[in-house]
């Protein structure tokens, strides 16, 4: 079902960004729909922010579709947006614990990747993760990956809750700028 749906999108999209405005107009109401459900889910101490959220995130989208590569996954590049809007709200909250949730149950915006591609991503957040000094990649690996409290991660390490969060914040940090010069890397190889 997932593949039948990125297929689906990514057709929409294509065409929409060729021209086709009945298309593009079916692409952001099939996303509207996946996005409000997700908000929902995700966002159900806020009921009221909801259609605020979906449609920041949908102008976002219309506005940032010249970025969108098409030979990647649209959903992708719809869950890196959606993501940086819910961020974005819960900042503006200062709801902070909430950052701490599971990069996993983000990807339940839209779509599951492929087996190979899940492999693959796994490996590469692995060997991304091994780069990091223990005291960033073990509470990024409980935290966000599996989904404990920090507090939880804090008695079982012994180190303080506050350590654990800002161990996360220097880790996620660093890991951003890892991959942001990962494709100038790869740029300055083919060359």
């Amino acid at each position: 079902m997932h593949l039948q749906a990125e297929q689906t999108l990514h057709g929409l999209m294509l065409a929409g960004l060729e021209g086709d405005a009945a298309a593009y107009r079916r692409f952001l109401q099939q996303l509207g729909l996946r996005l409000r459900s997700f908000y929902r889910r995700r966002l159900s101490g806020w009921p009221d922010d909801v259609e605020d959220l979906v449609q920041e995130t949908l102008l976002a989208i219309h506005n940032q579709r010249h970025t969108y590569r098409a030979d990647q996954p649209v959903t992708a590049w719809v869950f890196a947006i959606a993501r940086y809007k819910t961020i974005d709200l819960l900042r503006a909250r200062q709801v902070r614990e909430n950052l701490h949730d599971p990069i996993d149950d983000m990807e339940t915006l839209l779509f599951d990747s492929t087996d190979s591609d899940a492999a693959e991503a796994r490996r590469d957040l692995g060997q991304l993760l091994a780069t990091l000094p223990e005291r960033q990649r073990l509470p990024i690996e409980q935290v966000k990956l599996e989904g404990r409290s920090v507090a939880d991660v804090a008695r079982q390490t012994g180190m303080s809750e506050s350590a654990v969060k800002i161990g996360i914040h220097r880790g996620l940090k660093a890991l951003s700028a890892r991959i942001s010069a990962l494709p100038r890397k790869r740029a300055k190889e083919s060359s």
